[in-house]
């Protein structure tokens, strides 16, 4: 009974922060967001995503390794670990296969359109994944914090679901544009969420005496290789595709100064 009262307060937490992905997703519940606002979202989320990979994720790693082993093996360890994350989701983004039929006779409006929903489909369906393996050692990360300090933990868990929110976006706006079916965005978004309260908790009971920060560091780097590579690749040619250059573009800063704001607002 202490054992599970031990971790109540932890996986509570990394719910919490967890399901802030689906709060996100709500905004597909409320009506059909025009495009000016699509645009602007998954920008947004894109800033989101490239800020927290490049500023908190490799920067996190690096002083992780480098108090292990000295500042130039630490910065080969993480660069060569970035790349990793940015080469699997590479060949998982190759590997995810077309939709298209060849051999069938379409109007070319039609078909351009049927790419275009296709294209959604693919950023919706790949930040899904991509965003439930960045939540692992995230929840991994807040669960950990919540079996130690009760402070620390609400403000970890607060900063990891603000920049949830608009990742639970990322996910549901571009299903729901593609299949124009509201419960499977939400239910997907949702999902992406809830790895990270299992992540949580499989990463304390399998690693949880085997986590260190040579591990650690080696996982936030390849996370936030996997993080700006969806970026990059799917999230901000998408908001272009769907909206006004600038709007695009716009989004992203904005998203950069919005997690940045959060981030400072819970240093220690």
């Amino acid at each position: 009974m202490e054992y599970f009262s031990n971790i109540t307060m932890p996986l509570v937490l990394s719910l919490i922060a967890g399901l802030a992905t689906a709060l996100g997703s709500v905004t597909v519940l409320i009506g059909k967001p025009n495009k000016k606002f699509f645009s602007i979202a998954l920008g947004f989320s894109a800033g989101i995503m490239v800020y927290v990979s490049f500023v908190e994720l490799f920067d996190s790693a690096k002083t992780s390794l480098t108090a292990l082993l000295g500042l130039k093996t630490a910065t080969i360890y993480t660069t060569v670990a970035f790349f990793i994350g940015i080469l699997f989701v590479g060949l998982l983004d190759f590997f995810i296969p077309e939709d298209e039929n060849p051999h069938e006779v379409q109007d070319e409006r039609k078909l351009a359109d049927q790419k275009k929903n296709h294209a959604l489909k693919r950023v919706g369906i790949t930040t899904a994944l991509v965003i439930a393996i960045h939540n692992f050692p995230e929840g991994f990360a807040t669960f950990m914090s919540g079996t130690t300090d009760l402070s620390v933990a609400l403000s970890v868990t607060f900063a990891v679901a603000i920049h949830n929110i608009p990742e639970g976006m990322a996910v549901a706006l571009p299903i729901f544009y593609a299949t124009n079916n509201r419960k499977l965005a939400f239910s997907l978004s949702a999902l992406s969420g809830l790895s990270e309260p299992i992540g949580g908790l499989l990463g304390y009971l399998i690693f949880g005496s085997m986590a260190n920060d040579l591990v650690l560091g080696i996982i936030f780097a390849i996370v936030a290789g996997i993080m700006v590579y969806i970026s990059i690749d799917e999230l901000l040619p998408t908001a272009e595709a769907y909206g006004n250059h600038h709007l695009s573009v716009w989004g992203f800063i904005i998203g950069m100064v919005f997690m940045s704001i959060s981030l400072i607002l819970f240093l220690n």
